[in-house]
């Protein structure tokens, strides 16, 4: 079947709301697995003004992350999007892999140690290697970079190519009140497979079966743009073959995870809560089709609510969270946030649950202790942002321009000013280009997975940044995009957008050639 589209009249998109977020809405509009609304004091302590600055600066600022109103040249530190700790090294495979500019001669020490961890090849227990034992027992990699290939985006597998930077996650609805109230309360973002747990692993250690592998068919969907141009989109559907342990639950669904780029993470993390939660909109109050809503997420660290911002479903409050939880999913390594010695293996799987663990007696009780923790999540929160290429150049800044027009803006928010109060100084105060609100937005029935995870519903992502993503073919060597790889290229990836991104979607493919070409031009520049 092809789809046929018109263009559209082009008008100037409205402006996302500046205020402060409406926290008594949220309440109910923050959408958990059940639907039922957070408790008041789950919100309570996010704030919903900037509590960093002066009135003086924040009317500064306010001035600074202004949404641009003209297009002829670019806007002042536009390049350095990244701010003060922008890399404005060769472009080449290392491009997305150096440490911000602005760190400090001990830092990039802390940084290269975190940098050597994260590469490190774990090994299954017992080992005479000590620290580097407790891989798995069920994994999908042996070390951090395995998936985060050269700290940028991974690929689906194509054809006999390996599945090292995709996998599959697992989770069942809720069947009792306690698990229903551990999603409430976020004790829990999602409910495992009884028998396989959180995320399928396709390999094993030596003498264990591997839980099973990924299969993808991809069904051919031709899409006729306004003028003429044919594209064929590509519609994966997913299962999983060669089961090790019997049957998957009945409810458990599948969804894919393609490894996102680590690009700027700490200066992610360094965004004031209340600069978030000012553009959610959860009941479209201004009527522009939009109605992101926040999410929320138990930081493990401290026990308490805060704002999610990582992952594909912002199921994450920290770097660190995030970190932990891609140590126990995907290489089965333990850390204090995530103690299970045996990764994501259940009771279901004895055989896997008899096997030893790597915890060393001198260095902690798991087998990734604080101190491997600390200098990976340093690591993590410290990879430059890339300096943008050819922002003066006429073609980017036309597709800027219409970048704008279309209101791709309305969820790629351009810009941000950072926390006076970041934990890093090198983070603070900085102004940053991420190109995302960093909110959750209905995408679609196209790209849904069915799959609620914290307080995403089956049918909502978070913005993902943009910042880097023009660097995927040179660093990574594809062009795949979006949570499973199925874009091919960036006009794929745009034309996948629906739900709430329907309008702008259907302003792009109502575009002739040249715009569209420079629209991909623009983010190509990112």
């Amino acid at each position: 079947m092809t789809e046929k589209f018109s263009a559209p009249a082009f008008t100037a998109p409205r402006p996302r709301p500046s205020g402060t977020a409406l926290i008594a809405s949220l309440a109910v509009c923050l959408g958990l697995l059940a639907g039922a609304p957070a408790a008041a004091g789950d919100l309570s302590d996010l704030p919903t003004v900037r509590d960093d600055l002066s009135r003086k600066d924040r009317d500064r600022v306010g001035r600074v992350v202004a949404p641009a109103v003209s297009f002829a040249e670019p806007e002042q530190f536009e390049a350095m999007q990244g701010g003060a700790g922008t890399s404005t090294k060769l472009v080449n495979r290392d491009a997305l892999s150096h440490f911000n500019a602005n760190l400090t001669f001990k830092e990039e020490e802390t940084f290269k140690l975190g940098n050597a961890l994260f590469r490190k090849l774990w090994v299954s227990s017992p080992s005479s290697t000590q620290a580097s034992d407790g891989l798995g027992p069920l994994f999908n990699a042996r070390a951090c970079q395995s998936c985060h290939i050269k700290d940028g985006r991974g690929h689906p597998p194509e054809g006999a190519a390996d599945a090292t930077s995709m996998f599959l996650r697992l989770a069942r609805p809720a069947r009792t009140d306690e698990e229903r109230q551990a999603l409430k309360t976020y004790l829990a973002a999602s409910l495992p497979d009884p028998v396989y747990g959180g995320q399928l692993q396709d390999l094993a250690v030596p003498g264990l079966k591997a839980e099973g592998r990924m299969v993808i068919a991809y069904q051919d969907l031709p899409v006729d743009l306004a003028d003429g141009t044919r594209v064929t989109l590509r519609k994966p559907s997913y299962s999983v073959a060669d089961l090790g342990f019997g049957p998957l639950d009945p409810e458990t669904t599948l969804s894919p995870r393609m490894t996102p780029p680590m690009t700027g993470l700490g200066l992610v993390e360094a965004i004031h809560p209340a600069d978030i939660l000012a553009r959610a909109d959860p009941d479209d109050r201004d009527g522009d089709g939009v109605s992101g809503r926040a999410a929320l997420a138990r930081d493990p660290a401290t026990g308490r609510i805060a704002l999610g911002r990582f992952g594909w479903k912002a199921q994450n409050a920290t770097v660190r969270q995030q970190s932990s939880g891609a140590f126990s999913g995907d290489i089965g390594i333990s850390t204090p946030d995530t103690p299970a010695g045996h990764g994501d293996c259940t009771p279901a799987q004895t055989s896997c649950m008899d096997l030893p663990t790597g915890a060393q007696a001198g260095l902690g009780d798991t087998e990734a202790p604080d101190p491997v923790m600390d200098l990976v999540t340093f690591y993590a929160q410290n990879l430059a942002v890339p300096a943008r290429r050819n922002v003066g150049d006429r073609a980017v800044l036309a597709g800027k321009e219409l970048f704008y027009t279309l209101g791709c803006t309305s969820c790629h928010t351009p810009k941000y000013v950072t926390s006076r109060k970041a934990e890093n100084p090198a983070h603070r105060f900085q102004l940053i280009w991420p190109y995302s609100d960093f909110l959750l937005h209905d995408m679609g029935e196209g790209l849904a997975d069915g799959q609620a995870v914290g307080a995403a519903s089956g049918r909502e992502w978070r913005t993902p940044p943009l910042w880097g993503a023009g660097l995927t073919q040179v660093v990574n060597g594809h062009t795949f995009y979006l949570h499973d790889g199925r874009a091919r290229n960036l006009t794929e990836a745009i034309l996948w957008h629906g739900g709430e991104a329907r309008a702008a979607r259907d302003g792009f493919a109502g575009l002739d050639e040249a715009d569209r070409d420079n629209l991909v031009k623009f983010l190509e520049s990112l």
